[in-house]
């Protein structure tokens, strides 16, 4: 049956817990990777990858839901989100937080010290390359299976990208994908690969159900 559904594949290139930043109850694409924020609407899937290059082939990082599709003043406005706002007096996980762009009176945005940012100075590089994504992704239908990356089942393997993303896939990957979907518990299943192994803070935020 065919679907109008958009299922779009990419490599999480730095798998930190900021991009994507799956806690406090939700899955957040604030950060990079900007062309999928733009044309990703709700009910759309995304899926990130290990790329080739760690081993092992391409595996799966998460694969998130578009649940919501917000600008990034209602990102900072919204409750829900402000433990995403980075803080560096608190645990790693609040420190990776990825709502970083305070909206100014003037229409602009600061950036905060983040993993974005030069320190306490903004990267305008990093900024520009962020809000050219217009838009930040929003998920509480997601499995990120981060330092414990699933292999790539041989069904999906058109999956498998090097550079860039890829977005157009024929309907029999669709279905094969909704499967493996329909097969894991939704949340946090492992800490970020690049977490210190000492550190257990990730698990208290971690949800599933």
């Amino acid at each position: 049956m065919a679907t109008a559904m958009m299922l779009c594949s990419y490599i999480v290139t730095h798998d930190t817990g900021f991009a994507p930043n799956p806690f406090f109850g939700h899955c957040t694409l604030a950060c990079c990777k900007p062309e999928i924020r733009r044309h990703a609407t709700e009910g759309d899937w995304i899926v990130g990858l290990t790329s080739r290059a760690m081993g092992k082939g391409n595996r799966i990082v998460y694969f998130m839901r578009v649940d919501e599709k917000m600008d990034f003043q209602g990102y900072w406005r919204d409750r829900r989100f402000r433990r995403k706002m980075p803080r560096y007096d608190e645990d790693l996980q609040v420190r990776c937080g990825d709502n970083i762009y305070e909206p100014l009176p003037n229409g602009e945005f600061r950036q905060l010290r983040s993993m974005h940012s030069n320190g306490e100075a903004e990267d305008p590089e990093r900024k520009a390359h962020d809000l050219g994504g217009v838009y930040v992704l929003v998920s509480e239908t997601f499995a990120y299976f981060g330092s414990k990356a699933l292999t790539l089942p041989p069904e999906l393997s058109e999956l498998a990208v090097g550079r860039g993303h890829k977005c157009r896939f024929s309907d029999d990957v669709k279905g094969e994908f909704m499967q493996l979907v329909g097969e894991w518990k939704f949340g946090i299943r492992a800490p970020p690969s690049r977490w210190p192994k000492n550190d257990k803070s990730w698990k208290s935020v971690a949800c599933g159900r």
